[in-house]
Order: structure tokens, then C-alpha cells, then sequence
């Protein structure tokens, strides 16, 4: 039985989930040096932010198969050690999405109202209304850094507020910003005329100090900052000395470069700034939300199926995953029949997506036909996170095709490899209730269900050789389940495809090949 390390605490539901196909052991707060000492023997590390799943970590771990965070961030994970290794990395990227967007709202309103600072003073014995003049957000100005998930919903809040609402996102097209509210500016511009900044951005190298002393200087004396994104996106001194000196009004912060926060500037700007211990996605909905998310990844890795939210596998958002799940199987599948009757080393592999397929993303169809490709010849150990990386390493020519006029079916697959034993191509279809079917091998129309052992020879379409065929297989023991002949002309060259109950013997291809008319024979196992 497979198992799982859950390093961090996470919600019973989760362990529940895990405990269906694995063995679950929790061990939280562990030393670097233990958990690099126990993780071999575990095929799945489950973590939060506490673990830090290191390079070293993940060296160690020669069997993980997947590593889960329970919440969007993973910057506590080495991503390019993991994909190295083929190791999926999910996480949760809707799980906490309105627990993490209500605490920036949250956090906006208690420092217009100055709530924390007035709640203290009443509770210290004072009445002091005075003191506690707040500041309303209506009509004013939002600046939204990041129109991802979090940061659209917060968007669609604020606008119901009646405030303004400026977005700066490189990523997002205008149309979808419009939707939202938002108009589309440069981050100069939102510095210089928002009245509130909200950042909604990961830590990257581009955005690690984005809010800056020079970034501080272009806003206005009245500008408040909330930042329940990441730690590291802001300058932690220049802010400090920011709010002292009064160039802004106000900064609420829920992370923070060094967590937990120790010695810092912060500490001492006074009532201008509100802390909080990293609460963003910390309500009763959202653990259990991320918990249930990620437990369900690991499990479904663990059976062998993709995960829906792995990123460190080139074009899978969950969106896109949920929508071609069904094909990547088709394309796994595909990889798998042209690369055993390819053989030998592969130099070029042609993906071409046709009719309505050819509308889709095709990144994930390519991943999940490599995937096939390279499955006989490096086994367990190519997937989805590496197979790209695999094809690179061996010098496969990738090359990428539409057609949206082929229109023999909805939507189709081709899939062609070229390489040191000659070319072989196949085309197949998703029928309904996602049975795969393959309508063509090597330029020869056929119809085939697949099967876990087949045959497929090449030979002259003339009388008896099906026959002969038959009685040879017949002889050894070996049940035919189906049969399909395709052809282009009769009395031509001609392919027979069988789907086999057993193994075919290893000695028996020769034989095969040996009946007169029989030019070729392959044998696959899918």
C-alpha cells in the first residue's frame, strides 16, 4: 500500500480521503534532518507553509510521486527540484480564494476605521471618538495588483461598494478587466491616483520588492496599502519609514518577507498600520475547502489518474484539465501505440489536433502524448510533470499541428513518429462515454477498439492470409478477442489489427512473419 507523509496540520476530511487508497502518517513540526531521514519511504508528502519542501528534501524522496499544499502559495516547495525528478506538485488554487479575498476587504475596512487601534483604546478604559476619525471607501480609488482569483473576487466587491477601481495585471486582457470593473493602467499610474493599493500577486523575481521606496514616492500622502498576498512583495523598511514620515496613510499587512514576523520596523510604526499572524486563509470553510482539494489529488496520483491542479505541468490549470481530462487519456494512449510500432529512437513527433479539437489547448495533449511515447522505454519513471524535459533530453524534434476542416469526426488526433526504424503515424477519436477508438494506422482507414496485447502486421491484401494467420496463432494457444483489416485498394498493401486475450510469444513474430504476403508484424501492449 502506498504512503503518504502529511507534515503540517490539515483537516480530518483530508486525512480521511488519503486513508481510502494509502496509509496516512502525521508528523508535524519535524527537524529538516528527520524529515529528509523518513522521506524515502513515503510515495506522497502532503505539506502547508510550515515544511519546507527543499531540493534536499526531495532528493531523498525516491519514491514520492507527489507533493500537496494545502493553499495556493508554493514557494515553500522547489518546484524546478520536483519537476527534475517527475515529481507532481499540486496545490489549491480555489480552496481559500473568498476566505483569502474577504480578509484583504476586511483588512481595508479596519484600517479606513481605524478598528483594531479604537477596540484597544475602548478596551484600555478610553472614549476617545476624536482619535478615531476613519475614512470612507466609497467613491475612492482601488488600485488592484493581480486580477487573478483572489483579486477579481476582490474587485467585484469593491465595485459593489461604488469605489473606483484601477487593475494592473500584464496577464489579463482588457475585455476580461472591463468585465470586471476595472480599468487597465500601468503600475506608475495606479501608484500615482489610487487611494487604496491591494496586491494580489505571487513573489517572482518581477514582483519580490515591488512596493518600494521609489514605488512609495509616486503615491499620495492618503494612500493605505493592504497586502494579504505574499511576503516579500513590499519593502518592509521603506514602508516603515513611509508611514512615519507620513508619505502614506496607512499600510494592513497579513504576510510578511520573514514569518513568523520577529524584529522588525513594522513593530514600531504605531496605529497607522494593522498586523495580522498570516490569517488569510485561515476560516473553518477554507481548511477544510484546501484539505479536501489537495487530498483528492494526491489520491487520485496515487490510482494512476492526473491531478487537476498540478503546477509544474506545462498548460494544466484546473480549468483546462477538468475540460480535456478525456483526450489526455486518448493522447496517452496514441503515444503509447506509435512509439512501439515506431521503435527504436525517435528523432521527430508530429501532434496535429483536428476539427473541434483543434480549438482547444493543445499543450496538455502534447504532454499526455509524449507521455505515451516515452512510456515503453523509460517505464515508471516518465509522467506528466517531466515528459517534455524527457523528449528535450533526447533530442525529439516536437512539432505542433491544427486542422479544424478534418471533419470525419468532431475532433480528432494524429499523432506521427519519425526515427532511426522508419515513420509510423496513427489517428484516433473519443467516442461517448470516453471509449478510445483508432480510425487510422499509416495512412490505412481502420476502426479499433484497443486492447491491453495486440497485433498489427502489414501485409498484401490476397486470399488466405487471414486464414493462415489464425491457424498459426490457433496452434500456440493464443485466443484472437477481434480483428479489423484496413485497406486503401484491393488486392494492395493492407494492415490487420488483433486484439489478443494473451501475450503473444516472443518467438512467434518470426513465424508470423514468415507466412507468404506478410511483409511486417508489431506487437503492442498499451
Amino acid at each position: 500500500m502506498a504512503k503518504v507523509l502529511v507534515s503540517d496540520p490539515i483537516d480530518q476530511a483530508g486525512i480521511e480521503i488519503l486513508s481510502q487508497v494509502a496509509q496516512v502518517d502525521v508528523k508535524t513540526k519535524l527537524p529538516l534532518e528527520e524529515l529528509i531521514s523518513i522521506i524515502p519511504e513515503y510515495d506522497a508528502l502532503m505539506v502547508r507553509s510550515g515544511t519546507k519542501a527543499t531540493q534536499e528534501v526531495i532528493e531523498a524522496g525516491k519514491q514520492l510521486k507527489i507533493i500537496g499544499r494545502a493553499g495556493v502559495g508554493v514557494d515553500n516547495i522547489d518546484i524546478p527540484a520536483a519537476t527534475r525528478r517527475g515529481i507532481v506538485v499540486v496545490n489549491s488554487p480555489e480552496g481559500n480564494t473568498t476566505a483569502a479575498a474577504e480578509h484583504a476587504l476586511a483588512m481595508m475596512l479596519s484600517l479606513s476605521r481605524h478598528i483594531p487601534a479604537a477596540n484597544k483604546s475602548l478596551k484600555d478604559g478610553q472614549w476617545d471618538r476624536k482619535r478615531f476619525v476613519g475614512a470612507e471607501v466609497y467613491k475612492k480609488t482601488l488600485g488592484v495588483v493581480g486580477l487573478g482569483k483572489i483579486g477579481s473576487h476582490v474587485a467585484t466587491v469593491a465595485k459593489a461598494m461604488d469605489m473606483k477601481l484601477l487593475a494592473y495585471d500584464p496577464f489579463i486582457s482588457s475585455e476580461r478587466a472591463e468585465q470586471l470593473g476595472c480599468r487597465l493602467v500601468d503600475l506608475d499610474f495606479l501608484f500615482r491616483e489610487s487611494d487604496y493599493i491591494t496586491l494580489h500577486v505571487p513573489k517572482t523575481p518581477e514582483t519580490a520588492n515591488l512596493i518600494n521606496a521609489e514605488a512609495l514616492a509616486k503615491m499620495k500622502p492618503t494612500t493605505r496599502i493592504i497586502n494579504c498576498a505574499r511576503g516579500g512583495i513590499i519593502d518592509e523598511t521603506a514602508l516603515a519609514e513611509a508611514l512615519k514620515e507620513g508619505k502614506i496613510a496607512g499600510a494592513a499587512l497579513d504576510v510578511f518577507d520573514s514569518e513568523p514576523l520577529g524584529e522588525s520596523p513594522l513593530r514600531e510604526v504605531g496605529e497607522k498600520i494593522v498586523l495580522t499572524p498570516h490569517l488569510g486563509a485561515s476560516t473553518a470553510e477554507a481548511q477544510v475547502n484546501v484539505a479536501v482539494d489537495v487530498a483528492e489529488q494526491i489520491r487520485d496520483v496515487l490510482l494512476g489518474l492526473p491531478a487537476r491542479s498540478a503546477v509544474n505541468i506545462p498548460g494544466l490549470n484546473p480549468n483546462v484539465m477538468e475540460k480535456l481530462k478525456p483526450y489526455l487519456q486518448l493522447a496517452e494512449t496514441l503515444g503509447n501505440l506509435v512509439g512501439q510500432l515506431a521503435g527504436g529512437r525517435i528523432d521527430e513527433f508530429t501532434v496535429r489536433l483536428q476539427g473541434d479539437l483543434a480549438t482547444e489547448q493543445s499543450q496538455p495533449i502534447i504532454v499526455a502524448s509524449l507521455k505515451g511515447l516515452l512510456s515503453q522505454a523509460l517505464r515508471e519513471r516518465v509522467n506528466y510533470v517531466n515528459a517534455s524535459i524527457e523528449a528535450k533530453e533526447r533530442g525529439i524534434r516536437v512539432i505542433e499541428t491544427k486542422d479544424a476542416s478534418t471533419s470525419d469526426y468532431s475532433g480528432s488526433l494524429h499523432l506521427k513518429a519519425r526515427g532511426s526504424l522508419g515513420e509510423h503515424s496513427v489517428t484516433g477519436v473519443l467516442l461517448e462515454k470516453g471509449d478510445i477508438r483508432v480510425t487510422n494506422i499509416d495512412g490505412f482507414p481502420i476502426n479499433l477498439p484497443t486492447s491491453s496485447h495486440m497485433l498489427f502486421t502489414l501485409h498484401r491484401d490476397m486470399p488466405g492470409i487471414i486464414g493462415r494467420l489464425g491457424t498459426l496463432l490457433g496452434n500456440f494457444n493464443v485466443n484472437i478477442a477481434s480483428m479489423q483489416v484496413g485497406r486503401q485498394i484491393v488486392r494492395g498493401n493492407a494492415i490487420m489489427a488483433l486484439s489478443l486475450d494473451d501475450p503473444l510469444p516472443d518467438d512467434l513474430l518470426k513465424e508470423i512473419t514468415d507466412i507468404p504476403g506478410i511483409n511486417d508484424a508489431y506487437t503492442v501492449m498499451l
